[in-house]
């Protein structure tokens, strides 16, 4: 069964930072996809950043142009764990973060379908 679960989240001021955690259990794959979501209050669940791993290549990484230059997608494959970093973080940040997995490479890495897993979220608030 696998279950991702999100940490990290937090209320900060406008140009602080945070790093969120997702670990995954359960979800092991040669060719994965992991993706950073986020929901704000009364919008839609929006793609943030994703990182693609193959055993035939090097990693993928993605990111909507909100967050480029801000934050930063990584991952611990020993630990399974995924991470974002976010710096720079304004108001407009505030939402619900989601980690997602899913399998294989696609062009559309911020569409909700392309992902098999959720978490449940952890909440990031960032005050102006």
């Amino acid at each position: 069964q696998v279950q991702l679960v999100e940490s990290g989240g937090g209320s900060v001021q406008a140009g602080g930072s945070l790093r969120l955690s997702c670990a995954a259990s359960g979800y092991s794959y040669s060719n994965k996809r992991m993706g950073w979501f986020r929901q704000a209050p009364g919008k839609e669940r929006e793609g943030v950043a994703a990182i693609y791993t193959s055993t035939a290549r090097p990693y993928y990484t993605y990111y909507a142009d909100s967050v480029k230059g801000r934050f930063t997608i990584s991952q611990d494959n020993a630990k399974n764990t995924v991470y974002l970093q976010m710096n720079s973080l304004k108001a407009e940040d505030t939402a619900m973060y989601y980690c997602a997995a899913g399998q294989g490479y696609v062009r559309n890495w911020n569409q909700l379908y392309e992902y098999n897993y959720w978490g449940q979220g952890t909440q990031v608030t960032v005050s102006s």
